[in-house]
C-alpha cells in the first residue's frame, strides 16, 4: 500500500491545460518501489495484436490517472487537433491542383497520423514517461531529447505567429465593415493592422500570458472547436446558398500543375492536425490504456477531425475556386452577418489559446533555465525560473519576437508552411525514432520486429522529406 499518492501533472489538451491527480493502487496490482525514484513499478500487459507482450517492472508513468474515460479521450484529441488550421485547408486544395489529389494526399497522410498516436502511446508504456519530450529523450537518449525541446520551442514559437496572423486578419475585415468607406479612400491610420494587432497585444494577450498559472483559461479551448465546426458549417451552406455577393461562377483547375503539386498539401495538414504533442499526456491519463483501445481512440478522433477539415477544404475550394485566399475567411465579404460571427468567434477563441501556447513554450525555457542555474550560482530572484524577474521578461520577449514576425510575414500560407515543416518532427520523424528505439528493447518474434522496424524507417523518411520540402517552400517563397 502507498504511503503517500504520487501528485502528477499532465498537459491534456494541445495547446495545454493542466489538470492534478492522485496515482491510486489499483487492486490486484503490485506495486514497489524502483532505484531511479521515478515511481512504483508494476507488472501490467499492454497489447496490441503480435505487439502483445507482458511489460516488466515498468515505471509507471509520473502523469498516468486512471480517470479519463475513452469519449473524454477522442474529445480531448478532437479538440487539440481543430483550430487555426482550418483556414488553411481551401487553399491547400487548391495548390494541390483540385480535391481528387489534395484528398487522396489527406488520406494517405491520415495513415501516419493515426499510427503516429499509437506508437506514441506505445512509446510511453514502454519508457514509462508522461511527458512527449521525456519519451524521446528517454527512449532515444538525451541528446535527441534536447532536439525536441529545441523543435517544441521553435513549433510553439511559430504557431504563436500564426494565432496572430490569423487575429491580424479578423481585425481586419472587421474594421473594415465598423468603419465603411469609399474603396479609393485611404483608411484611418487608426485601422491598421500594424496598429490594432500591436495594441491588441499589449493591452489583452501580454496580460493574459503574464501569470504564473493560466488554469483560469482551461475553459475557453472549447470556443475553438466550436468556431471550427461552425465555420464549416457556414461554408457548405454559402455554397449551396450562394448569396449575391458570391454569385459569379468560380474558375476550378482542371488538374494539378506538376506531379510534384500534391505535395503542397503535407504542411497544411501537419498544421491542422497536430495533436501528437498531446497524445502521450491524455495516453498517460486514460482509464483504459490498452494500446488496442488507445488505436480505436485516436482513428475515431483524426476521423472526426478529417471528417470537418475535408468538408471545409472541398466547399470553400469549390465555392471559390483559384481565387481562394490563404484565409479562407478572406475571401467571403466583410458585411456578411454569418461570416462576422465566424471572425468574432476565431479572433476571441485565439486570444484565448494564445497565452496557452505561450506558458508552454516559456515553461520548456524555464526548465532548461533551471538546468543551467543548478551550476550556476546568481541572486535567489534570478534562480527561480517561475520567479517574476524571470517570467516577465521571457513573456514580453515571447510577444514581442512573435508580434514582429507576424507584422514582417503577412501571408497566413508562409507561415503554416514553416510550423508543417516543424511539425512533421512530431508527426513522422520523433514517434519512427521512438518506435525503433522501443522496440530493440522489448522481446517480440523477429518477423514482428523486422515489421515494425521497416515502419519506422518508413515513419522518419517521410517526415524528413515533408520538413525538407516544406521548408524549402517556405523559404523560396519569402525571397
Amino acid at each position: 500500500m502507498l504511503t503517500r499518492a504520487p501528485v502528477i501533472h499532465d498537459s491534456l489538451a494541445y495547446p495545454g491545460r493542466a489538470r492534478t491527480f492522485l496515482l491510486s493502487q489499483p487492486s490486484g496490482v503490485s506495486l514497489s518501489p524502483v532505484p531511479d525514484g521515478r515511481g512504483p513499478s508494476v507488472t501490467l500487459k499492454i497489447g496490441l495484436g503480435a505487439m502483445d507482450r507482458k511489460v516488466l517492472e515498468k515505471p509507471v508513468p509520473e502523469a498516468a490517472s486512471p480517470g479519463l474515460s475513452s469519449l473524454g479521450a477522442v474529445f480531448i484529441l478532437l479538440k487539440s487537433a481543430l483550430g487555426a488550421g482550418l483556414l488553411n485547408f481551401p487553399w491547400a486544395f487548391h495548390q494541390a491542383g483540385g480535391v481528387a489529389p489534395a484528398f487522396l494526399v489527406e488520406l494517405v497522410s491520415l495513415v501516419f497520423l493515426i499510427s503516429g498516436l499509437v506508437i506514441l502511446g506505445y512509446a510511453a508504456s514502454v519508457s514509462g514517461q508522461a511527458t512527449y519530450q521525456g519519451v524521446v529523450g528517454g527512449l532515444c537518449g538525451p541528446a535527441i531529447g534536447k532536439l525536441c525541446e529545441a523543435c517544441f520551442i521553435v513549433n510553439l514559437l511559430m504557431i504563436s505567429v500564426a494565432f496572430l496572423r490569423v487575429i491580424g486578419d479578423q481585425l481586419e475585415k472587421l474594421c473594415d465593415f465598423l468603419l465603411p468607406g469609399a474603396l479609393p479612400a485611404p483608411q484611418p491610420w487608426y485601422t491598421d493592422q500594424r496598429f490594432t494587432l500591436t495594441l491588441l497585444s499589449g493591452l489583452v494577450i501580454l496580460p493574459l500570458s503574464v501569470p504564473r498559472e493560466i488554469g483560469f483559461q482551461k475553459y475557453t479551448s472549447i470556443l475553438g472547436t466550436l468556431a471550427a465546426c461552425y465555420l464549416a458549417l457556414v461554408i457548405v451552406a454559402q455554397y449551396y446558398l450562394r448569396p449575391q455577393d458570391l454569385a459569379g461562377e468560380p474558375h476550378l483547375a482542371s488538374s494539378p500543375s506538376s506531379w510534384t503539386s500534391g505535395f503542397s498539401v503535407f504542411p497544411t495538414i501537419c498544421f491542422g492536425f497536430q495533436c501528437h504533442e498531446a497524445a502521450v499526456s491524455i495516453y498517460c491519463s486514460m482509464r483504459n490504456r490498452g494500446l488496442a483501445h488507445w488505436a480505436l481512440v485516436s482513428t475515431l478522433s483524426l476521423l472526426g477531425c478529417c471528417l470537418v477539415y475535408s468538408l471545409t477544404g472541398v466547399y470553400g475550394f469549390l465555392t471559390f475556386g483559384t481565387e481562394v485566399s490563404a484565409d479562407i475567411l478572406m475571401s467571403y465579404p466583410g458585411n456578411d452577418g454569418v461570416i462576422i460571427v465566424a471572425r468574432v468567434l476565431f479572433a476571441i477563441s485565439i486570444v484565448t489559446v494564445y497565452p496557452i501556447v505561450l506558458f508552454l513554450g516559456r515553461s520548456v525555457m524555464q526548465d532548461f533555465w533551471r538546468r543551467s542555474c543548478c551550476w550556476v550560482c546568481g541572486p535567489q530572484a534570478l534562480a527561480d525560473p517561475s520567479g517574476t524577474w524571470v517570467r516577465l521578461p521571457l513573456t514580453v520577449l515571447w510577444v514581442t519576437v512573435t508580434l514582429a514576425m507576424a507584422l514582417f510575414l503577412p501571408d497566413l500560407s508562409e507561415i503554416i508552411g514553416i510550423i508543417g515543416g516543424i511539425s512533421s518532427f512530431f508527426i513522422f520523424i520523433f514517434p519512427g525514432l521512438c518506435l525503433i528505439c522501443a522496440i530493440s528493447v522489448e522481446p517480440m518474434e523477429p518477423r514482428v520486429k523486422c515489421c515494425l522496424e521497416a515502419w519506422g524507417v518508413v515513419s522518419v523518411l517521410l517526415g524528413t522529406f515533408i520538413f525538407g520540402q516544406s521548408t524549402v517552400a517556405a523559404v523560396l517563397e519569402l525571397l
